[in-house]
C-alpha cells in the first residue's frame, strides 16, 4: 500500500471518530449521500420601531403588542421578554426591565397569544423602540392606532410598527401645498445612521436643496418635512430612503386639511405580480402611484381581484412605467361596491422591470371624507399578524371600530386558516379555514374572540396553494366622517432557514 492511501485511510478514519460517520465515494463515481436540508427553527430576537404617533394635542393613541402561539407546536427557546422604550432610552436585558432605577417596559408581554394593550393622548408620545426575544420574538408585533377628532390629519391614523432596515421605497407621497408629508426616521441602535432621501417625480428625480447625509444619531428619532426638501410643489412623489450607515425605521405621516391623514409604510419591491389587498368597496376615490427604480422600463396590467375573479378596470389595461420616473393613474370609484384589491403584473413573460407601488384610497364625500394608503404588500409565506382589533367593551359587542380581513390568491388557489385570538380582557380565541379560489379577494368581518373585550390580533397562515397577500381594514364612523386605517400583513419571519452541516469525504478521492 502505497503512501498516499495509507493517507487517505488515516484521515478517513479521524473524521470517523468525529463525526461518527464515515463513507468515501467509490472510485466508479457513484454518489455520495444527499445533503441534508435546511430546518427552519424559531428566530431568537426580534426589533420594531414605532414612529412618534401625533403632533396634535387633541389625537388618543392606542398601542396593542402581540406575539401568537408557536405553529405547530414550535417555540423559541426559554420564556423571553418584549417591550418598547422611547426613542434615547435603554433598557438593559432586552424586553425584561425589572431592577430598580431601569426604565419600565412600554406594552411588556408575558406570553405569546394574549395582546397587552396601553393608551396615551396629546402629543407628547415619544417615538418607541423595542425588541422581543425567547418565545416572545416569533411573529412579535405592535400596532399603534391614533384617534386625531380634528383639525389637520383629522381620522384615524395607524400602523404596525416596522423592522428597521437600509432601504425603503415610499410611492405615494407629496409634496403640494394642501398636504405636509413628513418621513420619521427613527435609530434603534446605539451607534448613529447616516440617511439619504430621494424624490422623484413624473420627469424623474426632483430637484432638492436638502435631504444628503441627514444624520440619526443613537436610540433618536428624526422628522423631516418632505416639502421643505423640493424646490417647487409636485402632487405625486416617490420617496427613496437609503441609510448610509446604520438602519432605521422609516414611515411617512401624511396630513391633509381635506382627505385627513394616516401612514403610509415602505412598498414591496418587484418585479413579478405587485398587489395591494383591501380596497373598501365604498372606496370613492382610488389612486394609483407607480415607479420603475431599476434600469428597465415597466409594462403593467392593471387587474382588480374582486370577490368572483379578476377583472380588467376600464380604460386602464395596461400601464407604462419608464425606468426612474413616476406615474399616477385616477381608478376613481373601481371597487364599485365590492371589496377589491389591486393586482399589477407584467404585461409579458418575463418583459418587466422592478416596480413599487401604493394606492391612496378616499371613503365619504364634500367635507366628511377620510384617506388610507395601501402600499404593494409581501406575501404570506408561513403566517403574518396584525394586532389592535377591536372586540368592544360589552362581552365583544363591536362597541369600538369594526374590523375586516382581507384575503388574495392572485394566482392560483390557496387554503388558510384565520385566527382570532384572544381579547387584551380575556375570552377564547377563534379559527377559521378557508378556502380562496383563483384571482379572488375574500373579506372576513365577523371574526373576533369569544367573549373577548379590550384588543386583539388577527394571524393568517397560509397552509398550502399559492401566494396570498393580506390587509386588514380598521374603520369608525364618528359625526359621520368614515374615518379608516389600512394595515398590510406581511409575512413575520416567525423562523429561519438553519442548514444542516454533514461530512463530505468525496474530496479525499481523487
Amino acid at each position: 500500500m502505497n503512501r498516499t492511501a495509507q493517507s487517505l485511510i488515516a484521515v478517513a478514519t479521524a473524521l470517523a471518530a468525529v463525526t461518527g460517520v464515515a463513507a468515501l465515494t467509490a472510485p466508479s463515481g457513484e454518489p455520495a449521500a444527499a445533503p441534508v436540508s435546511a430546518s427552519r427553527l424559531p428566530v431568537e430576537r426580534s426589533t420594531l420601531v414605532c414612529p412618534k404617533p401625533t403632533g396634535s394635542e387633541i389625537g388618543e393613541t392606542a398601542y396593542t403588542a402581540f406575539t401568537p402561539r408557536g405553529a405547530s407546536g414550535k417555540g423559541a427557546s426559554g420564556k423571553g421578554g418584549a417591550g418598547l422604550l422611547p426613542a434615547g432610552s435603554t433598557l438593559e436585558g432586552g424586553g425584561n426591565g425589572g431592577e430598580s432605577g431601569e426604565p419600565e417596559p412600554f406594552v411588556p408581554l408575558e406570553e405569546p397569544g394574549t395582546p397587552v394593550t396601553a393608551e396615551t393622548d396629546g402629543s407628547a408620545s415619544p417615538a418607541l423602540t423595542g425588541s422581543a426575544d425567547g418565545a416572545l420574538a416569533p411573529g412579535w408585533t405592535v400596532q399603534q392606532t391614533t384617534l386625531v377628532a380634528a383639525g389637520s390629519g383629522r381620522g384615524l391614523q395607524g400602523l404596525s410598527c416596522t423592522v428597521p432596515g437600509t432601504d425603503f421605497w415610499f410611492p405615494g407621497t407629496s409634496t403640494a401645498e394642501q398636504r405636509q408629508d413628513y418621513i420619521h426616521l427613527t435609530n434603534p441602535d446605539d451607534s448613529p445612521a447616516v440617511v439619504d432621501l430621494e424624490l422623484y417625480g413624473e420627469d424623474g428625480s426632483v430637484r432638492t436643496d436638502s435631504g444628503q447625509g441627514i444624520n440619526v444619531p443613537g436610540r433618536s428619532t428624526v422628522p423631516v418635512l418632505l416639502s421643505a426638501l423640493s424646490t417647487a410643489p409636485v402632487q405625486d412623489v416617490v420617496l427613496h430612503v437609503v441609510a448610509r450607515t446604520g438602519r432605521i425605521g422609516a414611515q411617512v405621516q401624511s396630513l391633509d386639511e381635506k382627505f385627513g391623514g394616516d401612514w403610509l409604510t415602505a412598498s414591496a419591491r418587484s418585479g413579478g405580480d405587485l398587489v395591494m389587498p383591501g380596497l373598501p368597496p365604498d372606496a370613492t376615490s382610488t389612486r394609483l402611484v407607480v415607479f420603475a427604480p431599476g434600469d428597465r422600463d415597466a409594462d403593467l396590467k392593471v387587474r382588480l381581484a374582486t370577490p368572483t375573479g379578476l377583472i380588467t378596470p376600464a380604460g386602464q389595461e395596461t400601464l407604462h412605467v419608464k425606468r426612474g420616473t413616476t406615474v399616477a393613474v385616477d381608478l376613481g370609484n373601481v371597487t364599485r361596491g365590492e371589496a377589491g384589491s389591486l393586482v399589477l403584473s407584467p404585461a409579458e413573460d418575463g418583459g418587466g422591470g422592478q416596480v413599487v407601488a401604493a394606492v391612496r384610497v378616499v371613503r365619504g364625500k364634500g367635507g366628511a371624507q377620510e384617506s388610507a394608503f395601501v402600499p404593494a404588500a409581501e406575501p404570506v409565506r408561513e403566517r403574518a399578524s396584525a394586532a389592535g382589533s377591536d372586540a368592544g367593551t360589552r362581552g365583544g359587542d363591536g362597541g369600538g371600530s369594526a374590523t375586516t380581513l382581507s384575503l388574495v390568491a392572485p394566482g392560483r388557489a390557496a387554503e388558510v386558516r384565520v385566527t382570532a385570538s384572544a381579547a387584551s380582557g380575556g375570552g377564547e380565541p377563534v379559527s377559521r379555514t378557508l378556502t380562496l379560489k383563483a384571482g379572488t379577494t375574500t373579506s372576513v368581518d365577523d371574526l373576533r374572540p369569544e367573549g373577548g373585550r379590550g384588543r386583539y390580533a388577527i394571524t393568517v397562515e397560509r397552509l398550502s396553494g399559492g401566494e396570498v397577500y393580506a390587509a386588514r381594514t380598521l374603520s369608525l364612523e364618528e359625526d359621520g366622517l368614515p374615518m379608516f386605517t389600512v394595515q398590510t400583513l406581511p409575512d413575520d419571519r416567525g423562523t429561519v432557514a438553519v442548514p444542516e452541516a454533514g461530512q463530505d469525504l468525496s474530496v479525499l478521492v481523487d
